[in-house]
């Protein structure tokens, strides 16, 4: 009878050891305090971007996309030749799932032209920076390095890597390579200056450089640059007349490079 009656005590004793423990742990124990917190930076991670391949770089650029951007493509007499044109060159790399190119090179009596097409997939290997986070971090390096003009309200003497002609009918018709090439140099409308494009892909840039290699002939490269989720396109769109004081024409090649720029977005988000 004495043993049934200490049986109870101890259960007591129990439960009132266990019930100070209880309260004890709402002090803010630090090992009770640091499993809340890790489901909670858990639930932040940074999500993957949504591509996760990338096109055929040499077969994003349709036949009619490159019969006007490269012009004398269409004069070239052996087929074989001419369907090698066609095709492109693939960029060397070592992870086509990272990053693929292609470049396609025509040179004719009247200009020599030069196309290349990038795409870079972003991944992050920071957990808590995104793919897309991460992408907008090398368009803007890269951004940065082309060194934009500030917008200035329309002044023509914004950018002085582009001293972009207005655009001025050329002699000679619709044939040539540059059919609306100008001979005679001048400032670029401010609607031509390098600049931020606002209606393509996440954030996009447009570049306009016309530079003198050797003594007189006149070579001009738009680059436009968009960014699409984790995905990076960069455009770039060569061309040199052979003709002596020929100057390529700045809209001319803008537009074809936006209109290429347009195309290869919906490809992405198709």
């Amino acid at each position: 009878m004495q043993r049934k009656a200490y049986v109870p005590g101890t259960a007591a004793l129990l439960a009132a050891l266990l019930a100070g423990c209880t309260s004890g742990s709402g002090g803010g124990h630090p090992t009770d305090d640091a499993n809340p917190g890790d489901a909670g930076r858990a639930t932040v991670a940074a999500q993957p971007g949504k591509y996760r391949t990338l096109p055929e770089p040499c077969g994003a650029v349709d036949r009619g996309t490159l019969d006007g951007m490269l012009p004398g493509i269409r004069r070239i007499t052996d087929p074989d030749q001419r369907s090698k044109a066609y095709k492109g060159e693939a960029t060397l790399t070592y992870d086509t799932d990272r990053k693929v190119g292609c470049r396609w090179k025509v040179e004719s009596a009247d200009a020599g032209d030069r196309l290349s097409v990038d795409f870079e997939r972003v991944v992050s290997y920071d957990n808590s920076v995104s793919d897309d986070d991460q992408a907008q971090k090398l368009f803007q390096e890269k951004e940065a390095d082309a060194d934009l003009p500030e917008p200035s309200g329309g002044s023509a003497t914004a950018a002085p890597s582009s001293t972009a002609p207005a655009p001025t009918p050329a002699a000679g018709g619709s044939g040539s390579a540059s059919p609306s090439g100008s001979a005679s140099p001048g400032a670029a409308p401010a609607d031509l200056q390098p600049r931020a494009l606002t209606d393509l892909g996440d954030e996009a840039y447009l570049d306009d450089r016309l530079s003198t290699t050797g003594s007189t002939a006149e070579q001009r490269t738009v680059t436009v640059v968009f960014r699409t989720s984790n995905v990076v396109v960069t455009i770039q769109y060569e061309e040199q007349p052979m003709a002596a004081g020929m100057v390529p024409d700045s809209k001319e090649m803008q537009d074809r490079a936006r209109d290429l720029a347009s195309q290869l977005a919906d490809t992405l988000a198709g």
